[in-house]
């Protein structure tokens, strides 16, 4: 099936402002695509808060551990000096991870940072001459942070004085990133990592769907326009068994797992940026609400009637409909509120599993709807990963947990499109952008190294 733009449609539902960050993949079922990450007005002029993506899914090379990584900064200029990039000191950055249903935070990993400046009045440098280790005199300025596991029953810290590994400004002033890297990488105790620093922009997509989706007759298609911009990353991996309800991942498998950002002020910390699944701020909430979305806990969000409405009638699947002649499924939208609200059960929902559990990834204990990321533990590592996850039959895909391979974009346009309901993907949908154009890592963090090339050098 062939897909064309109805310029009179387009231009007649207003799609030009409608359409918000992350709607752009109305073009293909197997690309990998990514947000823009400027979800929210508020969060878009702050971006050190703002998260821009969650990922958890069950380590490769460790299937006995879970690694969870959160991205905040969006589209770093590797040469965007002479501060080039941190985390705010007046922050605090989480991970946090339900594990009994209730849309509550059972564990929290929560960052903090200091920092460490050298430069005084002398210098506007970064670095006064080749950097080969986090502890060497030419780095001039450097973050520290602290690593917190906060539960019901207190905090325990786990990084006291944990060194952020730098931007990376250039092979001149960094010749080799992948130590600096390796050198900030930080065990912890009873088993795990942490790291913090920069990293890759792992997303593939191609942004110009902005110019009237992809041009307005998709000439303007396969153009990776985030190649060779950077983000921050924060990233823990840890036994799936700290995790679990009771320790226990046999009996309790499943997670939710969102990030959020903690930005002081006179009257104290308050909630100004969250993540969970990739889309729902920027496609799935109206414009009106994104603000209030981010401050919002997860467990308030069966409350609020426009956050349900918008996932059992999707704005998106009108729009296939109207612009390119997708027929909208039926709405109330159950496929949908399994993926993004609740999780996905086996034989009793729209989603049909192939597991030898009663579930995929919808807890079993006392449920409350709510946005998050959701992944079961159980679910051993794929020998063959596909990048459109469950939809394709690759269990351990998103919308089971994200990995950075995962094409998010295409999965939740295609189950939007409703091919979680009629098993079949809808042909055609593609911004011909197909991978990363750098290689994952095989191991912990699995993000790749920051770029240091100017991104117009491209």
């Amino acid at each position: 099936m062939e897909l064309r733009i109805n310029r009179r449609a387009l231009v007649g539902l207003g799609v030009a402002a409608a359409l918000t960050a992350s709607s752009f993949a109305l073009l293909r079922t197997d690309s990998g695509t990514a947000s823009s990450h400027r979800e929210a007005p508020m969060i878009a002029g702050d971006p050190r808060n703002d998260n821009t993506d969650v990922y958890a899914f069950v380590s490769p090379d460790k299937a006995d551990t879970v690694t969870l990584l959160s991205n905040w900064i969006p589209f770093q200029e590797p040469q965007g000096g002479p501060n080039f990039y941190t985390f705010d000191t007046k922050s605090r950055y989480n991970i946090k991870i339900d594990n009994d249903g209730d849309a509550k935070p059972d564990i929290v990993y929560q960052w903090t940072f200091r920092d460490e400046d050298r430069r005084g009045n002398d210098t506007f440098l970064y670095n006064n001459g080749p950097v080969t280790s986090l502890h060497d005199e030419n780095l001039l300025f450097r973050q520290r942070y602290t690593l917190k596991r906060l539960t019901e029953n207190g905090s325990r810290t786990l990084v006291s004085n944990g060194i952020v590994a730098p931007s990376n400004v250039g092979p001149a002033s960094m010749p080799d990133y992948g130590t600096l890297r390796a050198q900030s990488l930080k065990s912890l105790p009873h088993g795990g990592k942490a790291y913090a620093g920069q990293s890759d922009e792992a997303f593939f997509l191609d942004l110009r769907v902005f110019d009237l989706l992809y041009g307005g007759n998709l000439t303007e298609v396969g153009q990776d326009t985030t190649k060779g911009y950077n983000v921050s990353t924060l990233a823990v991996q840890v036994p799936a068994s700290d995790l679990a309800l009771k320790g226990d991942v046999r009996r309790n498998p499943v997670i939710g797992v969102w990030s959020t950002t903690d930005k002081w002020s006179p009257n104290g910390y308050a909630q100004v940026s969250r993540l969970g699944n990739p889309l729902v701020n920027e496609v799935v909430v109206p414009a009106g609400l994104k603000d209030a979305f981010n401050s919002l806990p997860p467990h308030k969000d069966a409350d609020i009637p426009q956050v349900v409405k918008r996932v059992t009638d999707p704005e998106v699947a009108r729009l296939l409909e109207g612009i390119y002649g997708i027929k909208a499924p039926a709405t109330p939208r159950g496929d949908l509120v399994e993926i993004f609200l609740t999780g996905i059960a086996k034989g009793n929902g729209p989603i049909k599993a192939d597991l030898n559990s009663q579930t995929l990834n919808k807890d079993a204990g006392k449920l409350r709807p709510s946005e998050m990321l959701r992944l079961n533990m159980a679910v051993p590592p794929s020998k063959d990963p596909n990048r459109l996850g469950v939809l394709a039959g690759d269990l351990q895909g998103f919308p089971n947990g994200r990995r950075l391979s995962d094409d998010v974009v295409d999965i939740s346009l295609q189950a939007v499109a409703g091919a979680a309901l009629s098993g079949k993907l809808v042909p055609g949908l593609t911004d011909k952008v197909d991978q990363n154009d750098k290689p994952f890592f095989q191991s912990f963090p699995y993000i790749p190294l920051p770029s240091n090339v100017a991104v117009n050098k491209r």
